[in-house]
């Protein structure tokens, strides 16, 4: 049996006021944290395992809680081959994540983020350690995991704001006190010169402390060939990440928990074409392999975090927690605009963004009718955006500030033996603001026009909204191999600032869902099916804002989501069967008139409309009024109709006392819209289905893995670029040996 628990962040920034929280909680002197992380057992007849996790801050069983999630341990991902996070979709049902350039769009059943704007919350929060993780530098190799859960629908009461459509919670693993002198080293290589190497040790220091570190190191060569006049490494990969945990148990109740953590990654820029049917598209060759740019292109990112996790109970048995984190992400862009040879537009940014946030917890004991689970969260965000468009110069400068404060509690009542009600509310306050001074500034640096460039549009202003979220849940558990959930949830995501005189509200989502979660023949087979309904308005999007050229962010229209979702794990002796399935049924109403920003001819870097005493002919305005089209609705972005994973194994034993294993992995995802204008040419992500297969070979504390991701070499389109009218793809057949050797 294992067990799947959740913590959280920090930053170095705040490295000195850290430790001395460390010193603190030394003089802490009762009972805690983690010994109820393995409060629960195997049944006795069951033979496969019980999974267990911690993100409703209180441990339980994935059986027993009232929502649809998939949990994935560090054997399950390898199992699926999930490496990253895009990876994921191909092993949670409902789950989409495409490529949108600096930023990647996750969404759930249909909803989550479908804009790279800063000024945009995230949909579907992702978390490392607890920490809720800004939308860049998002794409990093997962190493040293203990697990991984994907929750689908609202998940307000905890995850806040950012959790309309769920949430991705990523736990890495803890130093372990108890778990002596132990570790692991793998050593891999594959094509495209594929060099890979990951490690990690846990050192017992002192009967009370321990510290656990973990690297990870991979490079490989670009999947495209460079044909263009300017040499491009795009697609390229070289990362380094290191992660050090000290974790101090004082006591049998005490535990502080510190984990800094560091990652460089540089990819040579975006890899990316012209779309077809649009104004490059003649600049691009049949083989989706072949890049032809005529300008330079790089991609360097960075992240920095530090986490702070202290837990104390009380003689009565409430436990206290508190997390607090920061963190630091950084990315340098320089890419071609257009992703051909025939225009010369660039892009560079520079965008940095810093979160801090604290987050404390009051936790009932879980014995009795009643349990409770109050907190109250803050987090604070700032971003600057340095943005500069060439050949002729125009200049997006911002400053985004961004507060997220939350109280929040969850009440449980056991009705009966069988029957439980649990009620959660959670109060959200949002405030934003961009700085005076920011804004869109043209002709910086050229003859004939001033020094500094001309002001052709200010982006300043400040927001705030509020909302009430919550959850409503029933369980119903007749025996330990049956459990039937209902509930209600509502979930929000803030509005925001565009500019002094634009702005967006909030989205909010109700979701109905219902499900029975099953354990039978002794728990060799285990079933889940959920069935959902839920009512969407204010979606927000991102098209360009004519008084400003920039894209902006606002608000479409109502949906309507509805579908189910359903998944079978089986374990015969030596087989190993999984499957799970999604359906979802989505339906946008109309939209106010949008620019169409696939016809050619719109201007390359942001100009404002013409009015007032901008001349056309000065360049520094464009007419934006043939450009302007009304959508008739339809399906919600990247909402995949239906999607499936499926996969297989068989552990053969070997005479030698060694295990061979061979696994085969399918997954299938349906079509997508990416645009609101819903031009099948355009705007449609064509389906595609995955093979992968590996093979395992296991002795004594030794393993040799093979593997083949993308076992027919399919090519298919893993997102566009709005913006650009850019194509992004997925990686072609790679193969490769894993040697690794627990110790």
């Amino acid at each position: 049996m294992y067990s799947l628990t959740a913590t959280s962040l920090v930053k170095p920034t705040r490295i000195a006021s850290a430790v001395s929280a460390v010193l603190l909680a030394a003089t802490m002197q009762s009972a805690m944290a983690q010994s109820n992380e393995n409060n629960a057992q195997n049944d006795a007849d069951e033979d496969i395992e019980v999974i267990t996790v911690a993100s409703e801050r209180r441990v339980k069983r994935v059986q027993d809680i009232s929502a649809s999630l998939t949990a994935l341990s560090s054997a399950d991902l390898e199992r699926k081959a999930v490496e990253r996070l895009d990876d994921l979709q191909f092993a949670s049902p409902g789950l989409t994540v495409t490529d949108a350039g600096i930023t990647q769009s996750v969404n759930i059943r249909g909803i989550g983020l479908a804009s790279g704007d800063p000024d945009v919350t995230n949909g579907v929060g992702t978390y490392i350690d607890g920490l809720f993780q800004p939308p860049i530098v998002s794409t990093l190799n997962f190493y040293d995991v203990e697990y991984i859960q994907v929750l689908r629908g609202p998940q307000g009461t905890f995850a806040g704001s950012n959790s309309t459509g769920g949430a991705i919670m990523v736990n890495s693993r803890r130093p372990d006190v108890d778990g002596g002198f132990e570790g692991n080293v793998l050593l891999g290589v594959g094509n495209y010169n594929t060099k890979r190497a990951q490690a990690a040790l846990n050192l017992p220091v002192a009967e009370t402390f321990a510290a656990r570190v973990a690297v990870n190191y991979e490079n490989r060569d670009s999947f495209y060939d460079s044909i263009g006049t300017e040499p491009t490494t795009a697609g390229s990969l070289d990362e380094k990440s290191a992660r050090v945990g000290l974790l101090w148990a004082p006591t049998d109740g005490a535990e502080v928990y510190v984990k800094y953590e560091t990652t460089d990654k540089s990819n040579g820029g975006f890899a990316w074409r012209p779309l077809a049917n649009t104004e490059f598209a003649e600049g691009r060759t049949d083989d989706i392999r072949e890049l032809s740019y005529n300008t330079d292109s790089y991609n360097n990112e960075s992240a920095d975090t530090l986490l702070l996790d202290v837990s104390y109970e009380f003689a009565n048995g409430i436990t206290a927690k508190w997390v607090s984190g920061d963190q630091v992400k950084e990315i340098d862009n320089m890419y071609d605009y257009d992703g051909s040879s025939i225009g010369d537009s660039t892009q560079k940014q520079v965008v940095r963004e810093d979160q801090v946030s604290h987050e404390f917890n009051l936790i009932s004991p879980d014995e009795g009718v009643f349990t409770w689970v109050v907190g109250a969260y803050y987090q604070k965000n700032e971003i600057l955006v340095d943005i500069d468009n060439g050949p002729f110069p125009v200049e997006i400068d911002l400053q985004n500030e961004k507060i997220t404060k939350g109280v929040f509690g969850q009440v449980g009542y056991d009705i009966n033996d069988d029957l439980s009600l649990e009620v959660g509310l959670r109060k959200a306050w949002f405030e934003a603001g961009i700085l005076p001074g920011a804004g869109v500034v043209i002709g910086r640096g050229i003859p004939g026009f001033p020094e500094g460039g001309i002001p052709v549009a200010q982006i300043s202003g400040d927001y705030e909204d509020d909302e009430m979220m919550g959850k409503v849940s029933v369980n119903y558990a007749p025996n330990k191999h049956n459990n039937f959930y209902a509930y209600v949830a509502k979930g929000y995501k803030p509005g925001g600032i565009n500019s002094e005189t634009s702005s967006f509200e909030p989205e909010k989502v109700i979701a109905y869902e219902a499900g029975w979660k099953g354990s039978l023949m002794d728990g060799q087979l285990q079933p889940t099916i959920a069935v959902f309904y839920s009512d969407y308005e204010n979606f927000q999007n991102t098209n360009l804002d004519i008084t400003t050229g920039r894209n902006e962010v606002y608000n479409v229209a109502e949906a309507t989501i509805n579908g189910v979702e359903l998944a079978l794990n089986a374990h015969f002796d030596y087989l190993r069967l999984d499957f799970s399935a999604s359906y979802v049924n989505s339906d946008l109403e109309p939209t106010q008139p949008i620019v169409n920003t696939r016809l050619p001819g719109l201007p390359d870097s942001p100009l404002p409309q013409c009015s007032g005493g901008l001349d056309p002919s000065s360049g520094a305005c464009f007419d934006y009024g043939p450009y302007l089209a009304t959508s008739d609705g339809g399906n919600n972005l990247y909402a995949p109709e239906f999607s499936f994973t499926a996969g297989a194994e068989y552990l053969f034993e070997l005479s030698n006392g060694a295990f061979l294993t061979p696994r085969i992995n399918y997954a299938w995802v349906d079509e997508q819209w990416t645009s609101l204008l819903y031009n099948p040419t355009t705007d449609l992500l064509d389906s595609r289905g995955l093979w992968s297969a590996l093979i395992t070979y296991e002795q004594d504390d030794w393993k040799v893995q093979g593997y083949v991701r993308n076992l027919t070499d399919k090519e298919y389109i893993t997102g566009q670029n709005l913006d650009a009218n850019t194509e992004f793809y997925g990686a072609p057949r790679t193969i490769g040996v894993d040697v690794s050797y627990q110790f």
